[in-house]
């Protein structure tokens, strides 16, 4: 799947390619990769349609040019059917809030120059085909050749024999960023892990 699919920075790919992504329903058309942009009842208060706008505005999608983008778009054959948001991990409100991100070291968190991979979403008809595997080495490349320290992300471990619970592996799972080079740094709950890689 990783030679096959091809990966662009958000503000490469259009509103209409990011929406056939997210679609309309389910936790990823409701969500619309805002949670983390949006700590405590802040989320709540939002519509869908506020987040949808909020997105297109945090990738620059359509804007070739735009000096940042929020994320990554995977192509398979020519349609859209993957996303990850990459920022500087300072962007994300809801990580400063959250004990998962520092639980068991110290960590600046306003060190600007760490990204972190928080979200993924594939399309509904393309899931079970490695989208997600495939986009992580994308992400990598694209936090380091824009200057990152370092990348983190924060799956889920999944005990053997049990399913993920409802929604929840949105944020990947440690096996996709193992493939990619990325160690452990912590383990602050029984099924959440930090991930890291340094430049």
């Amino acid at each position: 799947m990783a030679a096959a699919l091809r990966i662009v920075p958000a503000n490469q790919a259009s509103s209409e390619e990011l929406g056939l992504i997210f679609g309309t329903r389910g936790e990823p058309g409701h969500c619309q990769c805002q949670w983390f942009q949006n700590p405590g009842k802040s989320f709540a208060a939002l519509t869908d349609e506020e987040r949808t706008e909020r997105l297109r505005v945090a990738t620059a999608c359509g804007n070739p040019r735009a000096a940042a983008t929020s994320g990554l778009v995977g192509y398979l054959e020519d349609e859209p059917v993957g996303w990850c948001a990459i920022e500087p991990r300072t962007a994300y409100p809801r990580l400063r809030t959250s004990r998962i991100p520092w639980s068991g070291r110290e960590e600046d968190p306003d060190d600007e120059g760490v990204w972190a991979l928080v979200c993924f979403v594939t399309r509904t008809g393309y899931r079970r085909r490695g989208i997600s595997r495939a986009m992580v080495p994308a992400a990598v490349d694209f936090a380091r050749e824009r200057g990152a320290s370092a990348l983190e992300g924060y799956p889920i471990l999944l005990p053997e024999g049990k399913a993920a619970m409802w929604g929840e592996m949105y944020v990947g799972s440690l096996s996709i960023f193992a493939d990619a080079g990325f160690s452990e740094v912590s383990h602050p709950t029984p099924r959440r892990l930090v991930m890291r890689i340094n430049f």
